[in-house]
């Protein structure tokens, strides 16, 4: 699953907080500032893990800061191992 979140989500903790929200999931994959602004999230594992992780997102306290998400599922390909924060 590969989504962009638009809005206030950069300077925020948002990254921190979408890490800290994996935990509960297992779910590899990164979260990152993008140059334009937005956040990107790519997370990989069973898509009802997926759903899961991203709905406590989009109903966490998050939600006051995404203004729109664009998502894109794909099959996964098996690069992470772990989830993490890429720096900017």
């Amino acid at each position: 699953m590969r989504v962009i979140f638009t809005g206030r989500v950069q300077g925020v903790g948002f990254r921190y907080q979408v890490a800290e929200l994996a935990a509960s999931f297992s779910v590899t994959g990164i979260v990152r500032n993008v140059l334009d602004g937005d956040v990107e999230l790519i997370a990989e594992g069973e898509k009802e893990k997926l759903a899961e992780f991203l709905h406590q997102i989009k109903n966490s306290r998050l939600k006051q800061n995404i203004f729109k998400e664009r998502i894109e599922w794909k099959p996964a390909e098996s690069d992470y191992h772990r989830f993490g924060i890429e720096p900017t």
